[in-house]
Order: structure tokens, then C-alpha cells, then sequence
């Protein structure tokens, strides 16, 4: 029996190895929100979540399309996917209460485990089976359709009665009946475990015990040696027969494993879509497409972890960027450009492990791998300074990135001039597109960001965070030309609130080669 929910033909690997930066696109991209919002206090759904997506940079156009079907009919049918997925639960919950008993060292403690678990995960299937049975019609995903069928096939209720009656036989109620080769030059007195006969009246057993030429043996009751070795006899004719149940058992409650495994994902699909419902944000299933294409086109796109975490509506941003490589985004600080970046990078996960995406629209090619190089603190060490410590992680992605992968730099190398940082800002996105790169850039720097308008505009797509004539921001990005100005003079009337900001862009403090990390003109 195989589950396949997650993967049209295997099912899902749990040991797939996930991205060596896993820990900065759950920093930077916050995703540990999302996670808590799938997932909650379950430990098992968080991890099972945190592998299907840091793992889904491996799957292909087809894996992601089976999954969206699969969750359309977990979004249809979430009362039936949540009893699933209970079933699984309490099944785990029903082993871990044999696992005190310790009895597997044994062929008998083999056989005495084994029977009572299958017998309790017989009963779980024919559960699943009256599941299947009763809703299956609901369905119309390839994956839960076959998996459907597969259970009635497999699990019919025929064979569960036959399950049934052997594992009850297996009990051995009456004793034991087991032969053995007593030929002393033999090695191996070759045990085989015979079928019992017939259950026989009373009155016909009574009449065949009196009249009976079998020797028989009564071990004293005080005896320990004696039954110590009538003990070993009974585990060498039964370890054949422990062996098989043993594996059957395991194949069993294998299965049921997988499919708790690969059902926790879309249970936590559902449990995300339902606080996003909450939020009134609405939810697409994105349009992937092949890695080689050049695609990013969306409408309303927001910042999942942003949304989760507001209590007012989340303004979405309309882009297209179809054909182009290089995405460079300005404007007023605290605009919206980091939420913006981050929507990105949330986005390209969420659609490659199957999900939703928080968008009215969303078409985009998939990645084989995806990197931020974001702002960090000072290192608290003192052992390296901030650009050193920049210049470090970019090696480190570097040493790592493939063709087609995608990188998401926030406000990178600001940490020393902006003479020194728009040129290496430049040398660094100019490699990378070279080699096939797609790159999204937040920089203030416009000594980096105008050469490329100027030299690139073909290639590349200009956006800008909007400031009113007031000073206020409307958090949404248009497609428009970077401009010298950073709007410095905002922040600093936000700190020292005793400064007159100007309505014209260009009466503000513009970008010097001595500005701080803000935008902050030293000649202010």
C-alpha cells in the first residue's frame, strides 16, 4: 500500500536533504510565522511543514500542479482530511502505548507485540476504508483518487475478516503445535510450526486423552530451569511465524506513518488558509512555470507573514516582470520595500512545496534554489565589521548558487561609502545575471541603481515606493525610475521631530558619499 499524496510516483522522503541557508530564509523571510500558524503546538506538523517547504526547490512543474489539485480537494473537503488525519494521530498515540512492554527481544515477545498491534491497526483500516467508502465521491484530485480506490482494493472487507481470523488463531489459544528433526548429527533440529486441528467437542478430546499411546510431559510448576527451556523450544518454533507478523506489522503501520506524514502538510495548508480568511486576505494557486523561463507577474501580492500578523489590511502590490532578470526596487524608507522583498521570497517557497500564495494572481518560474542577503546587526563579537561580515555571506552564496536560482539582496553592502558600495553592488548583480541569475535589489544607493536604468532598461524592471507631497506612504510599489533622493529628512524629523520637511523630492537631502546607512547626509 502506498500513500503518494505528495509525489505522483514515491511518496515523500523526510531525509531529503534541505538548503544549507535554511536558517536565513527563515529569519529573513520570517517564516517561523507562518509555521506557527500551520502547525500551532504540533511539534510533528511544524517539522513535517519546515520539510515540505525548505524541500520543495527540488520539485518540478508536475509535483507542484499534482499537490495544488490535491489541496483544491482538501479546501473542498477539510472535515473529511482533518478525520484522516485524526485517525493517523490516534494511531501513533495507540503504538506508543505498547512501547513500554519491551517485548521485541524475543520471537514470542516478537509475536505477542506484533499481534496486538495489527490487530489495533486492523481496526484503523477498516475505519479508513468506511472513510473512503463514504466520500470518495467528493474527490476529484489524481492523487486522493487513487488513493481512494487503493484502499477499497486493498483494504475490502474480506480481507480484514480474514486478517482477523489469523490473528486470532495466532493467539494460540490452545497450545502450540510445532515439530522438530531430533536427529542428533543434526545442527539445526529444523522447528516448523503446525497448523492445530480442529477444535473438537469436549466429549471427543475426553475420550482421546483416555485413549492415547502419546507420551506426555508435566513440567513441575516450580521448576525455572525446566520452563527456561521449554521457553527457548516455544521461541525457536515460533520465530518464523514471529518473523512475518513482525514485518507485516511493520508494513502496516508504515503506511499508516506515511500517511500522517503527507496529510500534516495540507492539515497545515488548511489550518493557514483559514487564519488568512480570517485576515480577509484572499489566496491564488500560483502558475509555475519551468526554471529556464523568465517569469514574474502578479496582482495583489502580500506579504504572508505580514498579513498573519496585522490587524488591518495588508496593501498588495500589482508587478509584472515577465522577461526580465533584474529587479531593482527604491524609494522612501519604510515604504514597504523590505515587505515587499520579502512577499518574494515567501512567495517562490510557498509555491514550490505545492501551497497557495497570498495573491489575487501569481504566475512565476520555479527555482532550484533561492538566497537573501539582508542587513545584519554588529557582530557582538567585534571579530569582523558589518561590510566584512556582508562580504563573508556573499561569498558563502556564491560558493553555493546554481543556474536559475534567484537572490534577494535588502539594502546589501550600505555599510561602507556609497561610492565603494554601488560598486560592488554593480560587480556582484552584473556576475550574476551573467551566469543566469534572477535578482531582486532594494538599495538606496543610487549610484548603483541609476547605471542600471540607464544601461539596462530593457532587462530590467524599476520599482519605487511611493511618497506623498506630505510625507505620508501609500506602502504600495510603482513601476518608476529610482531617484537620487532617499528621503532622509523623514527619518530624521521622525527622530528629532523638529525639522520642516520639504514637498519637493528634490529640496531633500540627497545621496553623498558620506551618507549613513540610512540615507542620512552627514551635511544634513
Amino acid at each position: 500500500m502506498k500513500v503518494f499524496l505528495l509525489h505522483r510516483n514515491q511518496d515523500f522522503n523526510p531525509k531529503a536533504e534541505r538548503p544549507w541557508n535554511e536558517f536565513s530564509l527563515a529569519t529573513d523571510l520570517e517564516l517561523g510565522t507562518i509555521f506557527n500558524a500551520m502547525a500551532g503546538e504540533d511539534k510533528y506538523m511544524d517539522r513535517v511543514v519546515q520539510n515540505v517547504f525548505f524541500t520543495g526547490f527540488n520539485n518540478s512543474t508536475e509535483t507542484i500542479f499534482y499537490r495544488q489539485e490535491i489541496l483544491k480537494d482538501c479546501l473542498i473537503n477539510p472535515s473529511v482530511v482533518r478525520e484522516i488525519y485524526q485517525l493517523t494521530v490516534d494511531t501513533a498515540e495507540e503504538e506508543r502505548k505498547h512501547w513500554w512492554l519491551d517485548l521485541s527481544k524475543t520471537p514470542t515477545g516478537v509475536l505477542v507485540e506484533s499481534i496486538d498491534i495489527l490487530d489495533m491497526l486492523t481496526n484503523m483500516l477498516r475505519k479508513l476504508r468506511q472513510i473512503s467508502e463514504v466520500n470518495e465521491g467528493k474527490f476529484n484530485s489524481e492523487g486522493f483518487k487513487r488513493f481512494f480506490s487503493m484502499i477499497q482494493a486493498e483494504v475490502g472487507e474480506n480481507y480484514l475478516q480474514e486478517v482477523s481470523k489469523d490473528i486470532d488463531e495466532l493467539r494460540f489459544r490452545r497450545g502450540l503445535l510445532f515439530s522438530a528433526d531430533l536427529k542428533v548429527e543434526e545442527i539445526d533440529p529444523n522447528y516448523i510450526l503446525r497448523q492445530p486441528p480442529g477444535r473438537k467437542s469436549w466429549w471427543r478430546e475426553w475420550l482421546q486423552e483416555r485413549s492415547s499411546t502419546a507420551y506426555t510431559y508435566h513440567l513441575d510448576p516450580r521448576d525455572e530451569a525446566g520452563a527456561t527451556i521449554l521457553g527457548n523450544l516455544k521461541d525457536r518454533g515460533l520465530n518464523r511465524v514471529a518473523n512475518a507478523l513482525g514485518q507485516a506489522s511493520e508494513h502496516v503501520r508504515n503506511f499508516l506513518h506515511v500517511l500522517r506524514e503527507e496529510l500534516a502538510f495540507y492539515v497545515g495548508c488548511l489550518n493557514l488558509h483559514e487564519k488568512l480568511s480570517a485576515k480577509g486576505a484572499t489566496v491564488c494557486f500560483p502558475a509555475a512555470m519551468p526554471a529556464t523561463d523568465r517569469y514574474h507577474e502578479f496582482k495583489e501580492l502580500r506579504d504572508t507573514s505580514l498579513v498573519l500578523t496585522m490587524n488591518q489590511q495588508v496593501v498588495g502590490n500589482i508587478v509584472n516582470a515577465n522577461n526580465k532578470n533584474l529587479i531593482i526596487i527604491t524609494g522612501a524608507n519604510q515604504g514597504g520595500k523590505s515587505s515587499f522583498l520579502r512577499s518574494i521570497g515567501v512567495a517562490q517557497i510557498m509555491m514550490q512545496s505545492g501551497c497557495f500564495v497570498t495573491a489575487d494572481e501569481f504566475r512565476a518560474e520555479i527555482c532550484p534554489a533561492l538566497f537573501t542577503h539582508y542587513k545584519r546587526e554588529e557582530d557582538a563579537t567585534m571579530t569582523q565589521g558589518k561590510f566584512d561580515e556582508e562580504l563573508v555571506r556573499m561569498n558563502d552564496i556564491v560558493k553555493h548558487i546554481k543556474i536559475n536560482s534567484i537572490v534577494l539582496f535588502n539594502e546589501s553592502f550600505a555599510a561602507t561609502n556609497a561610492r565603494e558600495g554601488a560598486e560592488i553592488a554593480r560587480q556582484i548583480t552584473t556576475a550574476l545575471l551573467e551566469k543566469k541569475m534572477k535578482v531582486f535589489f532594494v538599495s538606496h544607493i543610487y549610484e548603483f541603481t541609476h547605471p542600471f536604468f540607464v544601461d539596462a532598461k530593457e532587462t530590467t524592471t524599476f520599482l519605487r515606493a511611493e511618497r506623498e507631497v506630505n510625507g505620508t506612504r501609500s506602502f504600495q510599489l510603482v513601476e518608476k525610475e529610482p531617484l537620487e533622493t532617499s528621503y532622509g529628512a523623514d527619518l530624521y524629523a521622525e527622530v528629532f521631530a523638529d525639522i520642516t520637511i520639504a514637498s519637493n523630492p528634490s529640496d531633500n537631502c540627497k545621496n553623498h558619499p558620506d551618507q549613513t546607512e540610512n540615507g542620512i547626509s552627514n551635511e544634513l
